[in-house]
């Protein structure tokens, strides 16, 4: 009997430690897991501010080739090194020979760099009504809607509270749900037209705006307006033809034949004759063959209507000011996304407006 008693208390001393080695086991591996996930995201961490760091090191890239820009050339075009052409006659013999903007080794990560002149752009703050008007008609918006958007935008972009005859002040947008406040001052950021009374979602993207190249003409719709029931089809959208920061003036040597034909007076034909000689013999814009113009009075020789070119030297120009940069900084596997606002007061002086991620 003590004999059975004590290989029975052996087993269940057995089982006992069993247990406790499974156990510690357990709180071992789990010691591990945890810090193993501790470490991957003390690595996260280190690589979120590695990468911070690294989109801004591509902004001031950014402004460092903007402020290279050479006298020789006085204008802003698709051909050069800011604009991820092969760069003028002067930009070769310079600092920016050879550069490239895309996959530029820093520190332990690279950054690519892509530099947008907003000025390619009409400015949605400086519009006055025709402007505004032809950039709809342009787009097919029917004539019903189209004194709609018009009136609501300049009624949302200035300082009085009167609406005018077809917009909106606080009394409409306060009657909504939610409710908000008509801003009443100019616009901050072009997602604010989705805001605006009369303007839709395919006013504001357009229909399949982004399969187009820059430059390729689109036939307008002349303004007629959709059937009952069909969904709005635009051609391109309001985002792609406006801009809330610029120096209010056109480029003529990076915008497109539909913001060249918001220039008053500017036809379809003249607008594309623009894209057509400043692209060069090859009739590709950002190629070593471009001609860029140095003057708006060059448009004569590109063959614009003389009522156009009457208005050029206020609504157009042939530089840029104002420049969007996107910067994509990469850490082996981990990448972040970056924009930048700059502003370019003189040649070498160019600020950085705003910076933000997602």
């Amino acid at each position: 009997m003590k004999l059975r008693t004590r290989n029975h208390s052996r087993g269940i001393a057995l089982i006992m430690v069993m247990l406790a080695i499974a156990v510690f086991s357990g709180l071992a591996a789990a010691l591990v897991f945890s810090m193993k996930v501790e470490t991957r995201l003390a690595r996260n961490a280190e690589d979120e501010q590695q990468l911070l760091w690294l989109g801004r090191s591509g902004v001031e890239r950014a402004r460092w080739i903007l402020a290279q820009h050479p006298p020789a050339e006085p204008y802003d075009s698709l051909n050069q090194k800011w604009a991820g052409g092969p760069g003028g006659p002067a930009e070769t013999n310079g600092p920016l020979a050879g550069i490239d903007l895309h996959n530029y080794p820093i520190g332990a990560g690279t950054v690519s760099v892509d530099i947008i002149d907003l000025e390619r752009k009409a400015n949605i703050n400086t519009a006055n009504t025709p402007e505004l008007q032809q950039a709809l008609t342009l787009m097919g918006v029917g004539a019903d809607d189209l004194s709609v958007v018009v009136d609501s935008i300049q009624d949302w972009i200035d300082a009085d509270t009167a609406p005018r005859i077809a917009g909106a002040e606080d009394d409409y947008y306060q009657g909504l749900s939610p409710p908000y406040h008509c801003k009443n001052a100019p616009m901050d950021n072009l997602a604010e037209l989705l805001l605006v009374k009369g303007v839709t979602p395919e006013m504001y993207w357009g229909g399949g705006a982004t399969n187009h190249a820059p430059g390729t003409f689109r036939h307008p719709k002349l303004g007629f307006a959709t059937a009952p029931g069909e969904e709005a089809d635009y051609p391109f959208g309001l985002v792609d033809i406006f801009t809330p920061i610029s120096s209010g003036k056109i480029n003529l040597n990076t915008a497109d034949t539909n913001v060249l034909q918001m220039i008053p007076g500017m036809d379809a034909q003249s607008a594309a004759s623009i894209v057509l000689y400043r692209a060069g013999p090859d009739g590709v814009d950002g190629t070593e063959d471009d001609t860029p113009f140095r003057n708006p009075a060059q448009l004569a020789a590109a063959g614009v209507n003389p009522r156009a070119i009457q208005q050029a030297a206020q609504y157009c120009s042939v530089g840029s000011s104002a420049f969007e940069v996107h910067v994509t900084a990469k850490i082996g596997d981990s990448s972040r996304d970056f924009t930048a606002i700059l502003w370019r007061n003189t040649g070498t002086d160019i600020q950085v407006v705003s910076f933000w991620w997602k």
